[in-house]
């Protein structure tokens, strides 16, 4: 009777394991590279990967799908870049990839039309880890990129574009095309901003940033605050950015701010150079080009500023 229960038990217990592996399906859409399974969800391709490193590789395809990572460094690669697009479903309520591993890399990926109840609603909400990202369109959504605190990792975004995000409405806090908290250091390069539907076009809290050739284009933005937001202020550079501010503006006094919050970071020789900045509508208002609430040693090279946009202001 007894070995008749330990088989019963152990047969219970294996049937048990085998349903809580990911199962693999032949043709599905999501490829782990590394063992050529294929899974149907990406939260199982997720589970596959568990705390190692994995490419996860995305037939191209519209996606009412999600995923979070929990561990691992996770590389989640379109096929086609272009041609795969997560779209309206949030994990967590969160966000369509919610990270919290080591690290985890985007390419090629678009993410649209995310709404959550707090006005947060991502594409990728980042809670700990490094994270690149690189040929991706964030779109249609209350926010790009919202990241939280993890002053060890690095974010860096590149050739990526962020269209119609942001909010400032229902008496809830406002979200930013990209909103990054306390990291170590921030990167954003060769990106396109444009047509936000409120709050700031980039946040960023990190103690270092490099912002480098991407055009903000507020032409068409609706109830738009400030172009580039340092809110506790940062060493580093702004380069070689085009800055178009546009006219249905929220706050039409300032592009760059830096240290309107706090003064957390340091701000001493940050270095502003080489931008063009640049009204949508001739009937412009005065604006500044950087408002400075730091107090710390900027250096403002040359950029190329038309009438009506003060170089620095001092507040």
């Amino acid at each position: 009777m007894l070995a008749t229960g330990l088989i019963a038990g152990a047969a219970l217990w294996a049937g048990i394991s085998a349903t809580a592996q990911p199962a693999a399906v032949a043709g599905a859409p999501f490829l782990v590279v590394e063992t050529g399974q294929r899974y149907q969800r990406l939260q199982d391709a997720l589970f596959a990967i568990g705390d190692a490193m994995g490419t996860i590789r995305i037939a191209p395809g519209i996606y009412a799908d999600c995923g979070v990572q929990e561990y691992g460094h996770v590389a989640y690669v379109a096929a086609l870049p272009g041609r795969v697009t997560f779209n309206g479903r949030l994990c967590e309520g969160k966000a369509a990839l919610v990270l919290r591993g080591r690290s985890a890399r985007v390419e090629g990926i678009i993410f649209s039309n995310l709404r959550a109840a707090d006005g947060n609603g991502a594409g990728i909400r980042l809670e700990k880890g490094n994270l690149a990202v690189a040929q991706a369109w964030f779109r249609n959504s209350e926010e790009g990129i919202l990241a939280g605190n993890d002053p060890k990792s690095t974010i860096s975004i590149d050739r990526s574009s962020f269209t119609h995000l942001g909010r400032c409405d229902r008496g809830l806090a406002c979200s930013h095309s990209i909103y990054i908290n306390f990291f170590k250091s921030v990167r954003v390069t060769n990106s396109r901003f444009e047509a936000g539907d409120g709050g700031h076009y980039l946040k960023v809290r990190a103690a270092q940033v490099a912002i480098t050739d991407n055009s903000f284009d507020d032409t068409l933005g609706r109830g738009t605050n400030y172009l580039i937001d340092l809110p506790a202020g940062a060493t580093g550079r702004i380069a070689g950015n085009w800055l178009i501010q546009g006219s249905n503006k929220e706050n039409p006094h300032t592009l760059i701010a830096v240290a309107a919050e706090s003064r957390t970071n340091t701000s001493d020789g940050l270095t502003i150079e080489g931008n063009v900045a640049r009204f949508a509508n001739p009937d412009h208002k005065a604006t500044a080009f950087v408002a400075d609430w730091s107090g710390h040693r900027i250096v403002i090279g040359a950029n190329q500023l038309e009438e009506g946009i003060a170089r620095y202001v001092r507040r």
